[in-house]
């Protein structure tokens, strides 16, 4: 993309105070600390956690869930960082940015639903945003 696109690595990143070098050179977060703090304070409740690395949210949410259970995410519910937008602008397809990245979600917590407020809390006591980004459907045999 660099090349066939003409994107400058060391030009500002328009929504950031960065370059988009910058930008690609960001550390992954590590999640650790936060996870054990809302599965030891919420025992049952978390039920199942996905990181967001390769293959996105369209590939690593579903390798999580059992049969008969989906993920019905709500795509821009969430402040997408602003490397996508000259991803997109470069012609990448919307399904191909949703499979190779994550488009801003590092880590997903399927939750029950009647404990996702004080997992959030929980969650955000620990430094982390989060967003409420679909539901689950379906039924589970």
């Amino acid at each position: 993309l660099l090349e066939t696109q003409g994107l400058d690595l060391h030009g500002p990143l328009a929504g950031t105070q960065g370059s988009l070098g910058d930008a690609l050179l960001e550390p992954t977060r590590i999640y650790v600390r936060p996870i054990r703090a809302a599965i030891e304070g919420h025992r049952g409740a978390i039920h199942a956690l996905a990181h967001i690395t390769g293959g996105g949210l369209v590939d690593n949410v579903p390798r999580v869930l059992p049969d008969g259970v989906e993920a019905s995410l709500n795509w821009g519910s969430w402040p997408e960082p602003a490397i996508y937008g000259p991803l997109r602008e470069s012609g990448i397809a919307e399904h191909e940015l949703r499979r190779t990245f994550n488009l801003g979600i590092g880590m997903v917590a399927i939750v029950a639903q009647e404990s996702a407020d004080a997992i959030s809390e929980t969650l955000q006591e620990a430094g982390e945003v989060v967003h409420r980004i679909g539901t689950i459907q379906g039924t589970n045999p």
